[in-house]
């Protein structure tokens, strides 16, 4: 495959993980008031079995780390994951399931700024530009002045931005070392539900056979969108695909005005506007 339809490939993986992941967050919003380490567990043992599936079918082709530093990545890539999970679930309980889904897409950010110390990899005056925009959006959105930045749901979201943006770039490491996929979704999973265990034990809250399903369904949800970012990140370099992350704000919006009634004010909807004309100009331009 050309560099031009990696690329292109890597778009729409990308565009895949944002509606699983918009999936999820409904889902966890709709599970109720569970803790956020409890949400991640059930989230998180779905998606090992879920994940282990192609693992097991595909075993002989899978590869796994080949050296120390690979393994220490694939564990940095599950530690930073775990934590922004957590955030991000307390954020999605907290405020509204676009507002969260914005704040968190500020993890793009994070991902070029490392991937160009890392990685080396070179900007085109045209993709900061673009990126430059994206943020003046972003800026609409969760409107820096106003209460919503720092109530403790934007803060977690922040947070959880940030290593998210760890988590990805680990991710972007791995899948030019040929590091499968499938192994670093499963390993993620696994790891993740292990340290969460205890947090489970000491703070278990009773659940309703509502609330299973909807946590079932989002480690399902989540485990569409993990796959899409693992594959996205592995075809393409982040400078090329990371806005196109912001689709998943576009999936939440309408999913929180059909089940909760969320509407966006004029600056949000001002942002939504920039972001998304913002992602349609580099599709062009990247044909």
């Amino acid at each position: 495959m050309d560099k031009k339809n990696n690329i292109l490939m890597g778009i729409f993986c990308i565009i895949l993980s944002g509606f699983g992941f918009s999936l999820m967050a409904l889902f966890i919003k709709l599970a109720g008031d569970l803790p956020s380490m409890q949400k991640g567990f059930f989230r998180n043992i779905i998606a090992v079995g879920i994940s282990s599936i192609p693992l097991i079918k595909h075993w002989k082709n899978i590869n796994l780390p080949s050296n120390k530093v690979s393994w220490s990545v694939l564990i940095s890539r599950s530690i930073f994951g775990t934590i922004g999970l957590v955030f991000n679930f307390y954020a999605i309980s907290h405020i509204s399931l676009a507002d969260s889904t914005i704040i968190q897409k500020l993890s793009p950010f994070v991902i070029i700024i490392l991937s160009y110390i890392f990685f080396k990899e070179r900007m085109t005056k045209f993709q900061f530009i673009a990126i430059v925009i994206a943020f003046i959006g972003v800026g609409f959105i969760i409107k820096p002045t106003g209460d919503g930045l720092i109530s403790t749901g934007a803060l977690a979201a922040l947070l959880g931005a940030f290593c998210s943006g760890i988590a990805y770039t680990c991710v972007r490491y791995l899948g030019t070392h040929n590091v499968s996929g499938e192994f670093i979704i499963f390993f993620f999973s696994s790891l993740s539900t292990i340290l969460l265990l205890p947090y489970l034990i000491f703070d278990y809250r009773v659940m309703t056979m509502y609330q299973l399903s909807m946590l079932i369904l989002a480690g399902a949800s989540a485990t569409i969108g993990q796959y899409g970012v693992t594959f996205a990140y592995k075809y393409a370099a982040a400078k090329n695909i990371s806005v196109f992350d912001y689709s998943q704000v576009l999936f939440s919006g309408i999913l929180g005005f059909i089940f909760f009634s969320e509407l966006p004010d004029l600056q949000s909807l001002i942002g939504y506007i920039i972001v998304i004309s913002v992602g349609i100009i580099l599709v062009i331009k990247s044909k």
